[in-house]
């Protein structure tokens, strides 16, 4: 993730203290497929036709899994009510693999389906991230993800104990707005217990950019 020194991580904002840092530090992490969610897809995502309104039908109900295609990489998208509509089932050089709650319509998987597009279906009311990320290794052989964004779907991924290294590049400016999301957000719990950490490298760029790299303690 690249942030500003005060952790937020608005795409206008950041891209306004950074060129293509971000991405030459991605490619150096190696192979590995990319997830991010809804509101980050909407807004960079080229593959996206557009965001409406859940599809309308008889909810799937149930566990489900649909390869389209097999690949060394996938671009992942965590899309809970299926809000996003698709013009091809490609992004990035990928395949598209869009997880999902079982909230959604028949209806809406079908159009996944015509358009090759690959899915995994876990959780009722919500996504379940354990589950679905034991369904992305069992039937699409993933062993490694980087979760690009946004806060959200990190902050979820931290929540469910499914992250076991923080990279982030912080960018020399800061935001300073009201309500800004942050790298890390929307986690439900209360108490303060923050998540600990274990520092692994430093590094600093030539445009005063700085990558850090974590382990999860």
């Amino acid at each position: 993730m690249m942030t500003s020194v005060d952790g937020r991580i608005d795409c206008p904002m950041v891209g306004q203290l950074s060129t293509d840092e971000y991405y030459i530090a991605l490619e150096k992490l190696g192979p590995c497929s990319k997830l991010s969610g809804r509101i980050t897809t909407a807004l960079e995502c080229s593959a996206v036709k557009e965001e409406s309104t859940p599809m309308e039908g008889t909810s799937i109900g149930h566990k489900s899994v649909c390869v389209a295609s097999k690949s060394d990489e996938y671009t992942i998208i965590v899309d809970t009510y299926g809000k996003l509509r698709w013009q091809e089932g490609e992004a990035d050089g990928y395949p598209l693999l869009c997880i999902v709650s079982e909230r959604v319509s028949e209806e809406y998987l079908e159009t996944l389906r015509t358009l090759g597009i690959s899915w995994i279906a876990a959780g009722t009311e919500r996504i379940d991230l354990p589950e679905a990320m034991e369904l992305l290794h069992e039937h699409f052989g993933v062993e490694r993800l980087a979760i690009v964004g946004g806060g959200h779907i990190c902050g979820g991924f931290l929540e469910a104990g499914l992250i076991d290294e923080v990279s982030i590049m912080v960018a020399p400016g800061i935001d300073g707005r009201k309500g800004q999301t942050a790298v890390f957000d929307g986690i439900s719990r209360m108490e303060c217990n923050p998540y600990k950490l274990k520092l692994e490298s430093v590094e600093q760029w030539e445009t005063d950019i700085v990558w850090l790299r974590y382990k999860i303690k």
